[in-house]
């Protein structure tokens, strides 16, 4: 196939140029609408109790489940209460009201409610729900904040009376939403000419080093088209866009480093250019298109999870590996084929040519004579560094992921502070009342009430039967309470004691005992805290088969490619001991604020649930691209020679300096992305960068030629039963006529590609 591929592609090569700028064209017009088709949600699992809780809310107790809140403030020294301020509220609340897409407003000066003025009387309330799904309430948001943030025109039409500000649920996911588009763009700003500025640095030459990232800047744009083709079918996260631009840069460029040095080498030795290119395509194309499927293995064990988050990020990775593995082996072999020799052209400094051990050779040799002793304290390094995850705590994304400075968070901030009587995080009860009688429903909703009213860690519960606290009723019910009972359902508002975020540790245990006090009696329990513990449930339940996907995917893979039994199994191993630093470092600095200052974030005690998932599918994935990079290479050496020691230092002398600069290259794509004013955005970036950097520098440098060289032969031992599957099945190199090409210039018979270690690339 890929001889075929090759071949197709020297002859034609500008037909495959033109085909793919006709692509970039139409993805450049199709793509650009997608920042606004993503959504910032996707955290929770659709089918769980707390979702079906949400839907009903939504539907019947919209007043219930505000998304919108404004925060009134006014003057210095006046009062929310004074006449001429509580007129103002009262309109404002009406003007609000009358807004298409709003239902249930709720605000101070119409209730009178005490929770809903601050304490020292200077700021109020006004809570209200958009309807519509994520993309119409954001949509809605977006128009009518304008007209109601800021000052407010007084009574005869002066400033200076009522200032607003907004927040609420949709008004910090909108923020978190504009602030990573925002972010994005500037990480690009940033990634693409370090990018550019480390790649002429290793290829010397600026033509040379352009093509990684033209091959890049075709993958992000074309996976930005697919995705906005996936966002007409499901929802896709916002996230997504970070992912493809890291994935698309990083895996490209990572795809084109391997191309353009094959094709160098296959130069040096003596090869005419269009035999530069089939060589090229049939032995690095082989491990572009190994590395590509195993990424996107890892990748793909996200669909397992039932958070749009997760499978949206699964589908957008799924699409940039395989858009980058495309690009690479047909769209760079054509400019190759057409530029041949003057591939070096623009050269800044001399490439190293000759067979003199390159640095990474030397190091090598040394690692492979002192086996024992690095395997040992190399592997004992990284169990220490990864100890802090023992100690990870799950939560979720609140306000605290936004910039100090953000609008929505210091509304939310100030709503914490100065409203100590504002329940925080109240824990909604739906119990379904079927056909009851109004009088029966009530006196279930009493008994339920007063017995989770007993519960530890519960202030009161609000019922259509009344308030009740320890037990027992203490407030008759009132006119309100009325409206909690709805198309067969009654609704009961728990109060808990704990008054931190709505999501902490102690509400999340909290809706474990309401569940088992309630759940009996047919109600379900809902909330941010219920949603966090359902999304962990769901989470829990999906790691093994994703687990298990990722494993076998892996296992199926390495063993087509090598034919051994012990290699994909060390390659599994190596590869989960290179992210245990990535996971130690999420826990001290993320979790526990280890570098909060300096990296200019709010630790929250926790992480957020999703993320570790998504951290580790892209650094294990990232961990085979270069697995396959080395051993595809060792491989190759050892099926022609036989001598497993040199093969290992072949592969290291050949690879290395590949490896290493691919990781650089990639770290500075995903450090700029961590640069994201976004706390979970900055982990996802910082955090893979890590594993990036200790994959390629500790990993692949020490650790595999170290036990490599214990293992000896040993490595490649499969039964012979896998023996003969691979030998019918597995993907190996064949030897072939040379092809009927013109000279273009002189061979040099007794060198080949296959023998020569160039010290550069």
């Amino acid at each position: 196939m890929l001889r075929l591929l090759g071949a197709h592609v020297v002859r034609r090569p500008w037909l495959f140029l033109v085909a793919a700028l006709v692509l970039v064209l139409d993805a450049l017009l199709l793509g650009a609408d997608l920042p606004d088709r993503l959504g910032s949600g996707g955290t929770t699992d659709p089918g769980s109790e707390s979702a079906r809780v949400q839907r009903v809310l939504e539907a019947h107790y919209p007043e219930q489940q505000p998304n919108l809140v404004l925060l009134v403030s006014v003057p210095e020294g006046a009062q929310v209460d004074d006449r001429a301020f509580a007129a103002q509220g009262a309109r404002l609340a009406e003007r609000l009201a009358f807004e298409k897409p709003v239902v249930g407003v709720v605000s101070y000066w119409q209730t009178g409610l005490a929770e809903l003025r601050s304490h020292d009387g200077r700021q109020a309330v006004i809570a209200a729900r958009i309807e519509g799904d994520e993309d119409r309430a954001r949509t809605a948001l977006e128009e009518l904040a304008p007209r109601f943030r800021g000052a407010q025109q007084g009574e005869q039409g002066e400033q200076g009376g009522l200032t607003v500000r907004i927040t609420g649920p949709l008004a910090v996911q909108n923020e978190i939403q504009s602030t990573v588009a925002e972010d994005l763009a500037r990480s690009e700003l940033i990634a693409l000419p370090l990018t550019l500025i480390v790649l002429v640095w290793v290829f010397g030459g600026v033509l040379a080093a352009a093509l990684p990232v033209l091959v890049g800047l075709v993958t992000v744009l074309a996976t930005g088209a697919v995705l906005r083709l996936i966002t007409g079918f499901t929802e896709v996260s916002v996230f997504a866009q970070n992912l493809t631009t890291a994935l698309g840069l990083g895996l490209a460029i990572d795809y084109a480093l391997l191309i353009v040095r094959r094709f160098r080498e296959e130069l040096d030795a003596g090869a005419v250019p269009g035999e530069a290119v089939l060589r090229t395509v049939r032995t690095a194309g082989r491990t572009v298109l190994f590395s590509a499927l195993t990424v996107a293995v890892a990748l793909a064990a996200m669909l397992v999870f039932p958070l749009y988050f997760l499978r949206s990020l699964a589908y957008a990775g799924i699409t940039v590996v395989l858009v980058s593995a495309l690009t690479a082996l047909t769209v760079l072999p054509a400019v190759l084929a057409l530029l041949g020799r003057r591939v070096d052209a623009l050269t800044v400094r001399r490439r190293g040519r000759g067979d003199a051990p390159a640095p990474k050779g030397r190091v090598t040799e040394l690692v492979m004579r002192r086996a024992p002793l690095v395997t040992v304290a190399v592997t004992g390094i990284l169990l220490v560094l990864g100890l802090p995850f023992l100690n990870a705590r799950f939560g979720t994304a609140d306000h605290r992921q936004l910039p100090t400075a953000s609008e929505s968070r210091i509304a939310q901030e100030t709503l914490r502070e100065d409203f100590e009587d504002l329940p925080e995080g109240s824990i909604p009860v739906l119990l379904r009342t079927g056909g009851a009688s109004s009088a029966d429903a009530q006196a279930t909703a009493g008994r339920i009430a007063g017995k989770l009213s007993a519960l530890a860690g519960v202030t009161r519960v609000e019922s259509s039967a009344g308030t009740y606290r320890d037990g027992a009723r203490s407030e008759v019910p009132s006119p309100a309470d009325s409206g909690r009972r709805t198309a067969g359902y009654d609704l009961l508002t728990v109060v808990a004691e704990d008054d931190t975020a709505a999501t902490s540790a102690a509400h999340q245990e909290l809706v474990g005992k309401l569940r088992e006090a309630a759940g009996p009696d047919g109600a379900s329990v809902g909330g941010p805290a219920a949603q966090v513990v359902d999304s962990k449930a769901a989470i829990g339940r999906g790691l093994a088969p994703a687990l298990g996907f990722i494993l076998v995917g892996t296992l199926v893979l390495v063993f087509l490619l090598t034919g051994s039994l012990a290699m994909p199994l060390l390659t599994i191993a190596l590869n989960g001991l290179s992210l245990t630093a990535m996971f130690g470092a999420v826990v001290w600095v993320f979790q526990e604020g280890g570098l909060s200052g300096l990296l200019g974030f709010t630790a929250t005690g926790d992480v957020e649930a999703t993320l570790p998932v998504l951290m580790f599918c892209v650094a294990f994935g990232l961990s085979m691209d270069y697995g396959v990079f080395l051993v595809a290479r060792i491989k190759e050496h050892f099926d022609r020679t036989g001598d497993h020691s040199a093969s290992v230092l072949h592969g290291m002398r050949t690879t290395g300096g590949l490896i290493t600069a691919a990781a650089v290259v990639l770290s500075v794509v995903f450090v700029s992305i961590g640069l994201s004013r976004i706390t979970n955005t900055k982990m996802l970036g910082l955090g893979v960068a890590l594993a990036v950097l200790v994959d390629a520098l500790v990993v692949r440098t020490l650790l595999v030629p170290a036990v490599l060289a214990l293992l000896g032969r040993r490595a490649w031992w499969a039964p012979a039963p896998l023996r003969r599957i691979h030998r019918r099945l597995g993907l190996r190199e064949e030897p072939e006529p040379a092809p009927n090409l013109p000279p273009a210039g002189p061979a040099s018979p007794e060198r080949t590609a296959h023998d020569r270690e160039p010290a550069a690339l």
